[in-house]
C-alpha cells in the first residue's frame, strides 16, 4: 500500500482546519523532462523545506520533489507543538546512551527549537507562534514523575520548568482528568501548515526549485545519482530523503528503522466564552498517556484536540468519532460541542522514539522517524543535512550515531506486531496505569 495515496486525494490538502485557515500557495509545476542539479531533495515537509532553504542560501542549486503539495504530510497536519530537547526525556536518554551523550543531544534539541523561532522571525512567517507547553499527569504517581523530572532538569540542565499542583493545573486547564503537571514556557505552539508554507516562500525566494505532483519512484545510485518520477528525472551530486512516513520503497535501509503510523486531530466549533473551560492561558498541553492526548486553542477559539489510536494504515471512516472519545474523557463538559473538522495524518516512529538520521549511500542522506517531536527536530534535521553537504557534518553525525534498532518482523509482520504492542499500551491507558 502506498501511503501517499491510501487516504488522500492526489494533489489536495486534507479537509483540515489548518488548510481552511491558511493562505495556500497556487500549485507549483510538476517535474517534466531531465534536470541536472547540485542537490535533489525528496519530500516537501519541514525536513525537505529546511534543507532546500539552507542549501539555496549557501548558493547550491536545489530541486525539491513533492508527490502532492508542500506541507501535505505530517508537517501540515500535526498538533503544532514545538517541544524542548528530544522526544525521549533526559533521564531515560541518560540511561540509554550516558550523561554526556544525552547532554549533547539535549543541546541539539534546544538548537532545533531556537532554529524554528529564528526562521519565523527572519522570514516574517505568520504562523501564530505562542510560548508554553504543559505536561499533564493523570494520577499522583505520574505527577510525581513529572515533578521529579522538573527537579532533574533544573539541577542538571539549568532548564526551568514550572511545577504545578492539582489546584494550579486546574486553574490552567479545568479538566477532571488531570491532577497536576509541569509547564515549559520555553517550548511553544504554532499553526503547522502556515509554518510550512512560510518555509516554502523563503526557500523559493532563496532560489530553490520546488516541484509539486512529482512522485519520486526510484533512485539510481551513483555519483551523480538519479531520481526518477513519472514524467522526468533529476540527476544530482547529492540526494536528501525527507519522506518520513511516506518513504515507500525508496530505501530499504531507512524503512527497516522507521515505521509509519497514523494519528488524528479534530477542531471543534469556536467555543467563544467557553474557551476558559478548556484553557485559561494560550498554551498547548500534552498528557502522559502512551497514546498521547494533545490539545490547544486555535486563534479563532476552537479546541484543536489530537488523540485516539488506529492500527491499520487506512484512516477510519469516522475520524471525528475516534477523536471525540478521548476528547470527552478529558473534557466531559464539552459533550454538546460540535466538531467542524477532523483529519488524519501519517507520521513515523522509531523503536527508541529518537530520530533516525543516516548516510544511506556516499552521497545520499536521510532523516526521519521523529516520533511526534518533528516540528523542531525535522526542521533542524534539514539544516544539519544542508550543513553536512556543505562539509560540516558534526551535528548530522552526532544524530546519526544515536543507536537505533530495526523493527522486528520485516516488512510483512512489523505492522501487526506494532499494533499488538500499541493495543496493550492503550489498554493500560484505559485502565489508568
Amino acid at each position: 500500500m502506498n501511503l501517499l495515496f491510501a487516504n488522500d486525494k492526489k494533489g489536495h490538502y486534507p479537509d483540515s482546519w489548518y488548510a481552511a485557515s491558511t493562505a495556500l500557495l497556487p500549485p507549483l509545476p510538476a517535474l517534466e523532462g531531465s534536470e541536472r542539479t547540485d542537490v535533489c531533495i525528496v519530500g516537501a515537509g519541514y525536513t525537505g523545506l529546511s534543507a532546500a532553504l539552507h542549501l539555496a542560501e549557501a548558493g547550491r542549486k536545489v530541486i525539491l520533489l513533492e508527490a502532492h503539495r508542500v506541507g501535505f504530510g505530517a508537517s501540515g497536519r500535526n498538533g503544532g507543538q514545538l517541544g524542548s530537547g528530544q522526544r525521549v526525556e533526559q533521564p531515560h536518554l541518560e540511561k540509554m546512551i550516558g550523561f554526556e551523550a544525552a547532554r549533547l543531544l539535549w543541546g541539539l534539541g534546544e538548537d532545533a527549537k531556537s532554529l524554528v523561532k529564528s526562521l519565523i522571525a527572519r522570514h516574517d512567517i505568520d504562523c501564530h507562534l505562542r510560548p508554553g507547553i504543559a505536561w499533564a499527569g493523570r494520577n499522583a504517581a505520574s505527577v510525581k514523575d513529572l515533578h521529579d523530572y522538573a527537579d532533574h532538569m533544573a539541577q542538571h540542565y539549568d532548564h526551568p520548568l514550572e511545577v504545578l499542583s492539582k489546584d494550579a493545573f486546574q486553574a490552567l486547564c479545568p479538566s477532571p482528568d488531570y491532577v497536576g503537571g509541569i509547564l515549559d514556557m520555553s517550548a511553544a505552539h504554532l499553526h503547522p501548515l502556515a509554518f510550512a508554507i512560510g518555509l516554502t516562500r523563503a526557500a523559493i525566494s532563496a532560489g530553490a526549485d520546488l516541484r509539486e505532483s512529482s512522485l519520486a519512484t526510484r533512485i539510481i545510485p551513483g555519483q551523480p545519482a538519479t531520481v526518477h518520477t513519472a514524467k522526468g528525472t533529476v540527476t544530482a551530486d547529492h540526494i536528501i530523503l525527507a519522506c518520513n512516513g511516506y518513504l515507500g520503497d525508496l530505501s530499504r535501509k531507512v524503512a527497516a528503522h522507521v515505521m509509519p503510523i497514523n494519528n488524528f486531530v479534530a477542531a471543534t466549533e469556536p467555543l467563544d466564552a467557553r474557551t476558559s473551560a478548556v484553557l485559561t492561558r494560550d498554551i498547548a498541553v500534552a498528557d502522559d498517556r502512551f497514546v498521547v492526548n494533545y490539545f490547544r486553542l486555535s486563534q479563532d477559539g476552537r479546541l484543536l484536540f489530537g488523540g485516539g489510536e488506529s492500527y491499520g494504515y487506512r484512516f477510519p471512516a469516522d475520524i471525528a468519532g475516534v477523536v471525540r472519545k478521548p476528547m470527552l474523557k478529558v473534557f466531559p463538559h464539552l459533550k454538546d460541542v460540535r466538531i467542524d473538522y477532523a483529519w488524519g495524518g501519517t507520521l513515523a516512529i522509531t523503536m527508541k522514539r529518537l530520530p533516525y538520521l543516516a548516510r544511506v549511500d556516499a552521497n545520499v542522506l536521510s532523516a526521519s522517524g521523529y516520533s511526534g517531536h518533528g516540528l523542531g527536530t525535522a526542521s533542524h534535521a534539514g539544516f544539519l543535512m544542508a550543513r553536512a553537504i556543505e562539509g560540516d557534518g558534526d551535528g548530522f553525525d552526532t544524530m546519526a550515531d544515536i543507536p537505533n534498532l530495526t523493527f522486528p518482523g520485516g516488512p510483512r509482520f512489523r505492522s501487526p506486531l506494532l499494533a499488538l504492542a500499541m493495543s496493550w499500551y492503550a489498554l493500560r491507558d484505559r485502565l489508568g496505569f
